[in-house]
């Protein structure tokens, strides 16, 4: 899939080389193109306020009209593969903020461009996708930040620092949960769509299909061929602590129960066990997630030993080691039990101050200093999601070769790990 040298992103003249940003002026702001101009658009934006926004791109017209309102000298596009082919050589990077199944296709472009890239969580809509991301990034030498903006919180760094200090001994199994609940997405008979929106290119790679509402612009999460439920949506938040402090990488074994799968619409709720193998920074390893509201016994039992009652919290994570527990969400943690470690000292900072989720990136596509959630690094937490709702939909355990990825997997795996794309919507190579 990637071919070439890495020269060949360079055609047309990017601004900044990638990987070593702009060397001799790290104080000169950033073109960025901004592709997805609402929801969560809007806080990326406001994290480069401070940089060029040179390009917008949205497949409505009325949101790409309030951002233009916003950025008068914007040029602005409803198609991000004209953004690309008219401002190649304008823009030095792009913020990513479209629905799930549209992440991977602006990035993939992005990168053999040699442009720098942020793009909202999950980075893929597949697993093949999630590969492709991390090849690519590592071809272009360009700065990668996947938005999992609760990683650059204190208390995100509070709880690896703890977790790595060994106070919890030996971490043998992490529980993950989040009370959320994207499901039951079934298509009707279609719809007009309303003229300000381009529904064409807003599907995309996607199967074609008439307009509904019940998926636009608010529901798309709850349909596979969109977004991936709840696991989907929130996993790579909750499930970014436990891999960041254990430093996991890949599952071997990976399986998952739920109500019968649909084949359109994600379920009310869904439980992964991941198991993860031996290394040098971790003993065998089970991590499960839990979502829409159920909850596993080994965490409802917390408040049984003196802990808080886990089932109020919407999200969180456990960590059961040999020597104790702690629980933590995105601000709070909890060490159990309490009087072993009430008056316990904590350990050494050893993790420094975020700058920013948004600012580390921005700095890192001056400087060339990559981010803490490069595509190195949430590509394979994304990958990790994912597996989980393969392991869902095929109804089988997966024995996952990582070195080997989607080769010598049953076809009945293969399916969901990863999409055809259209004629007109290929994964750009390196030229």
């Amino acid at each position: 899939m990637l071919k070439g040298l890495l020269a060949g992103a360079f055609v047309g003249g990017s601004v900044f080389p990638a990987a070593t940003g702009r060397a001799d002026s790290p104080n000169e702001k950033l073109n960025i193109g901004v592709i997805g101009c609402n929801g969560r658009a809007n806080a990326n934006i406001g994290g480069v306020l401070d940089q060029n926004i040179v390009a917008l791109c949205d497949v409505d017209s009325n949101n790409l009209a309030k951002q233009k309102a916003r950025f008068t000298d914007a040029r602005t596009y409803a198609d991000f593969r004209q953004l690309f082919d008219k401002e190649e050589k304008a823009i030095d990077a792009v913020v990513i903020s479209t629905p799930d199944h549209t992440h991977f296709l602006p990035t993939a472009h992005a990168l053999v461009r040699g442009k720098h890239v942020y793009c909202e969580k999950p980075l893929t809509h597949t697993v093949e996708e999630a590969r492709l991301a991390k090849s690519m990034a590592e071809e272009s030498g360009c700065i990668t930040q996947m938005g999992t903006q609760i990683h650059a919180t204190d208390n995100y760094r509070r709880v690896v620092e703890i977790v790595r200090s060994g106070m919890l001994g030996d971490i043998e199994s992490v529980y993950c949960w989040c009370g959320k609940g994207w499901s039951n997405g079934r298509y009707q008979i279609g719809e007009t769509a309303p003229d300000h929106l381009n529904w064409p290119l807003w599907l995309g790679p996607a199967q074609k299909r008439p307009y509904l509402s019940n998926v636009h612009p608010a529901n798309w999460r709850r349909f596979w061929d969109f977004g991936n439920g709840t696991l989907g949506d929130m996993a790579c938040h909750i499930m970014d602590l436990p891999f960041w402090a254990l430093s996991l990488t890949a599952p071997d074994r990976i399986s998952a129960s739920g109500e019968p799968p649909h084949p359109a619409g994600t379920p009310t709720s869904v439980s992964v066990h991941y198991r993860f193998p031996k290394t040098d920074a971790h003993g065998p390893l089970d991590l499960h997630w839990s979502d829409g509201g159920k909850m596993h016994e080994r965490v409802l039992a917390v408040s049984k030993e003196g802990g808080p009652d886990l089932s109020k919290w919407g999200i969180g994570a456990l960590f059961v080691g040999t020597k104790g527990i702690l629980a933590a969400d995105y601000g709070r943690r909890v060490l159990l039990p309490a009087d072993k470690f009430g008056g316990a000292a904590m350990p050494d900072r050893t993790i420094a101050p975020s700058v920013g989720h948004h600012r580390e990136w921005v700095e890192g596509c001056k400087t060339g200093t990559q981010t803490s959630c490069h595509f190195g690094y949430s590509a394979p937490l994304t990958q990790t999601v994912l597996l989980g709702t393969v392991a869902y939909r095929a109804g089988v355990e997966i024995e996952w070769d990582d070195a080997k990825g989607l080769e010598g997997q049953p076809e009945t795996v293969t399916a969901f790990l990863r999409k055809e794309y259209p004629s007109g919507w290929e994964i750009p190579n390196f030229g």
